[in-house]
């Protein structure tokens, strides 16, 4: 959540930053560079607020998750272990290393994410040509 909340604070300044420099803008001799530098800041403001949306939904998603709950069935929040490695389902981060045990954040709409919702310890699945076995989850 730390992450996000950064992200979302460097994501509003950017997009104030753009909005400053559209209203200092000021018209020069050579009008068509003029329209041009506006029309370029305008794309990066609906670039950023894109991104903007996009952590605001990533941060709606880890909301949602109890980390006080420790279901046995997989789902949004688990932590999971298997034979190949380990997985956080929440949203797609990439690998987290916690107390010198690696991680991979990922979605559940992800092709491994949607492979482990609904498993439970003793399960398995095949990805990639590979098969899994659940060993645990949180």
């Amino acid at each position: 959540m730390e992450l996000i909340d950064a992200r979302l604070k460097v994501s509003q300044q950017s997009i104030l930053d753009i909005q400053e420099s559209l209203n200092s803008e000021t018209k020069s001799s050579a009008g068509d560079k003029h329209e041009t530098g506006r029309a370029m800041l305008q794309l990066e403001r609906e670039k950023a607020g894109q991104q903007l949306a996009e952590l605001e939904r990533t941060k709606a998603v880890l909301s949602k998750i109890d980390p006080n709950s420790s279901p046995k069935i997989i789902g949004l929040g688990s932590v999971v272990f298997t034979d190949k490695g380990n997985y956080f389902i929440a949203i797609s981060l990439g690998e987290l290393n916690i107390e010198d045990m690696a991680f991979y954040a990922i979605s559940a709409a992800t092709p491994i994410g949607q492979l482990l919702m609904g498993k439970q310890v003793g399960d398995n699945f095949v990805f990639r040509g590979t098969q899994f076995n659940i060993i645990g989850v949180l």
